[in-house]
């Protein structure tokens, strides 16, 4: 289906902060956005000190920084000078167990008051934050933080028994495990939050920060081998801050709502740093995913910008009463809304036309990864959609099409790539790497940080096509790397999972085109000699595969076959299994095991 240009046709209730795009773009240069924060009082640059402390020393101080929706729906609200001393004292409780500038401090936390505290403190004590999100299972919590050189580690007593007890004995990097919340004094090894709170002070100077101190190490999944952690640094701060103002047009007096989990890269860049940056009211849910919550969320806490997911729309999309399709938003007062935003995986033409016809605001999709750090691409508040592209690119972000090889990358001679400028044709998305927030590499692998960059461009992995207009238009994905609900998963990853069962004997992972997932998780697995492909074992696989990698990665469907598609080194083609599963052509086979 061809789906129509949206045109914005009345006047917008704010002034956008991008009204001119080409002027935007022909004016902007990273340092004089560098202006518009305030800096180290002695110099330098820190996240939390944007964030926060800047705020709670001015006239905002009393303004709320946090509107905290609990499951039951209570609202606490925690304002900018309160925040301002709760992290003070997580920076003074971590300096009283030793940790300090460099170390690695990480979170395992659903959203709450305590995980804006734990986030802003470590970066406030000059220590790095690592979030994880808390529906991994066990062993992607161990791997992340054996990987990431943890020292700290603040979760919850549930989720410590459940995803890391059991292994602490094999991370003995781990000095500290923090519990927030009760059950401390049961758990041998670990430290009770409020404890840790109660005794430390609530004023705290910031040390002397640089703005190429490593700050955040977000774990993003690749096709081969372990996660790799990227590594961000706190000049990342004005990328946040940037481009929350033009892709996200947030103003000073707006409440905003990002549904991301703070496990993940978006949840943790646009959840918590760029809002509190602007000094806006952020929205924190506690509960889990409901429409109607959703919707009562929305209207009862005024909020004029949200941040979601394709995943979360297309969940309500599908939330329709027996009144009729649109009875339920329509039940709610949504006025004050006023900017819908979505990233995480491309958002289907559909979602942004029931936006424009259910919410009364078009769905603005926009593009960026974990290694860019911010917003790359976006479609603006103040110009028009084309529903299913990812937008043009921000201003200070140089965004174009190289020519792709047979392996479906960029295509690199002599050391060389080739822009394609036709519009219209497909190849692989690359970025000018001169943004603030770029990744500054990947933790203890220079390697594959260095395979990551080819003439100047860092190559995204993401295939697109470019109009002639300059609208980029998402295509997919160059490696095998699934986009399930948001979440990037690694093949490798769940196929070394499912290698480890009694059953298995080989396994390969692909995923899935799902109507409200995007993608799900699908494995094609190998049995053993004797092991016969019943239900029971199918069932056992499943729940195996869950309790070690959690809901969020592990498969959800399984098909056995005993003769998967390998190369002549033994390798899964996940690349033909994918084929197959789609009914799409197979393409070259020279390289397929028992191939003349």
């Amino acid at each position: 289906m061809v789906w129509e240009t949206i045109r914005k046709e009345s006047a917008p209730r704010v002034t956008p902060n991008l009204t001119d795009y080409d002027r935007a773009r022909s004016e902007f240069s990273w340092s004089r956005a560098r202006a518009a924060l305030a800096g180290l009082p002695g110099g330098g640059l820190n996240i939390a000190h944007e964030a926060v402390d800047r705020h709670a020393g001015s006239e905002r101080g009393g303004r709320a920084a946090l509107r905290c929706v609990g499951r039951d729906a209570t609202v606490r609200t925690v304002t900018y000078a309160e925040l301002a001393k709760r992290t003070a004292r997580f920076a003074n409780a971590l300096r009283s167990l030793g940790a300090g500038h460099g170390d690695r401090v990480f979170t395992l936390l659903g959203r709450c008051p305590e995980l804006y505290t734990a986030v802003l403190g470590t970066l406030k004590n000059t220590s790095v934050l690592c979030p994880l999100f808390s529906a991994f299972g066990p062993d992607p919590v161990a791997q992340r933080l054996r990987l990431g050189d943890a020292r700290v580690l603040v979760t919850t007593a549930a989720l410590y028994r459940r995803k890391v007890a059991e292994l602490r004995a094999a991370l003995p990097g781990l000095d500290h495990v923090i519990i927030v919340g009760p059950g401390a004094g049961d758990l041998p090894g670990t430290l009770s939050f409020d404890e840790l709170m109660s005794r430390a002070s609530d004023h705290f100077a910031i040390p002397a920060t640089s703005p190429e101190d490593m700050a955040l190490l977000h774990f993003t999944s690749g096709t081969t081998g372990a996660p790799k952690g990227a590594v961000h640094v706190h000049q990342a701060v004005l990328g946040h801050y940037a481009t929350a103002a033009y892709a996200l047009d947030l103003h000073p007096e707006d409440v905003y709502w990002c549904t991301a989990d703070p496990g993940w890269v978006t949840g943790m860049s646009y959840g918590i740093i760029a809002p509190l940056v602007h000094g806006v009211t952020v929205v924190v849910d506690e509960g889990e995913y409901d429409a109607g919550r959703w919707y009562r969320i929305l209207a009862e806490q005024h909020v004029s910008v949200w941040y979601t997911a394709p995943t979360a729309l297309r969940m309500l999309m599908r939330a329709t009463p027996r009144q009729g399709p649109h009875d339920l938003p329509a039940s709610y007062d949504l006025s004050r809304l006023r900017f819908v935003a979505s990233v995480g995986e491309p958002l289907n033409p559909e979602a942004v036309v029931w936006g424009h016809e259910v919410l009364g605001l078009p769905v603005h999709d926009n593009w960026w990864q974990t290694e860019t750090g911010s917003i790359m691409i976006a479609n603006f508040a103040a110009c028009e959609i084309r529903p299913g592209s990812m937008g043009r690119p921000l201003p200070g972000v140089e965004a174009s099409v190289l020519r792709c090889g047979d392996d479906g990358r960029a295509l690199v001679t002599d050391g060389r790539v080739r822009v394609e400028n036709r519009p219209g044709v497909e190849g692989e998305l690359a970025l000018r790497p001169d943004w603030p927030s770029m990744f500054r590499g990947y933790l203890h692998d220079k390697e594959r940080y260095e395979a990551a960059f080819a003439d100047g461009w860092y190559l995204t992995g993401d295939l697109v096509s470019r109009d002639a207009d300059g609208w980029f238009w998402f295509v997919g994905r160059a490696d095998d790397v699934i986009k399930s609900a948001g979440h990037l998963i690694g093949p490798f990853e769940v196929e070394s999972a499912l290698m480890e069962h009694r059953a298995v004997a080989e396994a390969g992972v692909i995923g899935r085109p799902d109507p409200v997932a995007g993608n799900i998780v699908k494995a094609f697995i190998s049995l053993r000699p004797g092991v016969q492909p019943t239900p029971a074992i199918e069932r056992d696989l499943l729940a195996f595969a869950r309790r070690r990698l959690g809901p969020a990665v592990a498969p959800r469907e399984i098909a056995f076959d005993q003769n998967l598609p390998k190369t002549r080194s033994g390798k899964v083609m996940r690349r033909l299994l994918r084929a197959r599963e789609l009914g799409l052509p197979t393409g070259d086979l020279s390289t397929l095991e028992g191939s003349a």
